[in-house]
């Protein structure tokens, strides 16, 4: 089952996630195990993890910190409750939308890191359980290919904090910057 959640997340990079008006091209994810991670929401089952453990390709949108929202992709199987966030990505639609909700940001920063990334595409709390898979609003386009891949440890969590399950398009500019959480 841990396999399954690496494989997705490293199939999402290259991959374009709509949002509202605006598209992000994604360039950096980190995935977690669900069940058999501590590092995931879902390690301990609660009301805000619970649309994790449904059916994949769900969009899991939270808040982090109380300020901003991150987006993840719920990628299954069922009960398990795997799901990738997604922590980066370039737009390659809608800009000037982009922009708008992000001013004063450079086009290269306008989706680095998950809450800049969900903003960028005018994410909300409504968005929550949308089926990406679909032909409409939210949705992901999985790419064909496969990018150059690198590696590493997930940003900012306090358990597993040394597991490789950080990925990102390698030698791309709009991945986020490695910042180990003090808690680690």
């Amino acid at each position: 089952m841990i396999v399954d959640v690496v494989a997705n997340a490293r199939s999402l990079l290259g991959g374009v996630l709509h949002g509202h008006g605006v598209a992000v091209r994604i360039t950096e994810v980190e995935a977690y195990g669900g069940i058999h991670d501590p590092a995931s929401h879902a390690y301990t089952r609660t009301a805000r993890s619970e649309i994790m453990y449904g059916d994949p390709w769900r969009l899991y949108v939270y808040r982090s910190y109380g300020i901003h929202l991150c987006a993840n992709v719920v990628t299954g199987p069922t009960e398990t409750a795997s799901a990738v966030l997604i922590r980066a990505g370039e737009v390659v639609e809608g800009i000037e939308l982009a922009q708008q909700r992000r001013p004063a940001v450079a086009a290269v920063s306008l989706a680095r890191g998950p809450g800049n990334l969900a903003r960028a595409l005018g994410l909300t709390l409504d968005d929550l359980g949308t089926y990406l898979l679909g032909a409409d609003g939210v949705r992901l386009e999985m790419s064909p290919g496969e990018p150059e891949i690198s590696a590493g440890p997930r940003v900012g969590v306090s358990r597993a904090a040394d597991v490789p399950w950080r990925f990102w398009v390698t030698g791309d500019p709009t991945v986020s910057s490695y910042r180990r959480s003090p808690r680690a």
